[in-house]
């Protein structure tokens, strides 16, 4: 059966057992519940996991899935331009948990805060403390209306750089032996 460019939750729910299912977010979203069987490799390793995506693909249709679609899209984008298809997952893990399919979550471990969570405590703190400075260093007021920008180009591309930066704190990144493991099973 052909995969299309995107499935919605109960599309991809219907044809779980059949879908090999990547999962693009940082291992901390990724431990705070996931699809079934999910794989994690977090889109910024996406790039030395081609190799294993690619055999992976060989075997069975690969759904790529992220909090709400963004960045499992970027990712199908990606390896579209490598040859590879993938379907993402139409409203992420959000769509998903919302009709009340299961998630997993690995026994022992702490979830960290969703990515875009994590984005806007440090997007406030930062305003704030801009303001807050900026009472008794007006230039400090700069730092608000550099990260209040941001925000603004991050809407307009639906990108976000600071997400990228938080993606490499340590609680976001995956331990070697986790993504290596990972990558061996995808290969084999």
């Amino acid at each position: 059966m052909a995969l299309t460019t995107s499935l919605t939750a109960d599309q991809a729910h219907a044809r779980l057992a059949e879908l090999i299912v990547i999962d693009v977010r940082t291992p901390g979203e990724y431990a705070s519940g996931h699809l079934p069987g999910a794989h994690n490799i977090p889109l910024d390793h996406l790039d030395a996991a081609l190799p294993a995506l690619r055999s992976a693909a060989c075997r069975g249709g690969l759904l790529l899935v992220c909090a709400s679609g963004a960045r499992s899209g970027q990712a199908r984008e990606r390896l579209a331009g490598h040859g590879i298809a993938a379907a993402s997952l139409t409203g992420g893990i959000a769509a998903w948990t919302q009709l009340g399919h299961d998630v997993h979550r690995p026994a022992g471990t702490r979830a960290a805060w969703a990515m875009d969570r994590q984005v806007r405590l440090a997007a406030g703190s930062l305003v704030l403390a801009g303001l807050l400075i900026g009472r008794r260093r007006p230039a400090a007021r700069w730092l608000s209306a550099g990260v209040a920008g941001g925000l603004v180009f991050s809407a307009l591309t639906d990108t976000c750089g600071m997400a990228k930066v938080l993606a490499k704190l340590p609680h976001n990144r995956p331990s070697a032996t986790d993504l290596d493991a990972t990558l061996a099973t995808l290969a084999g």
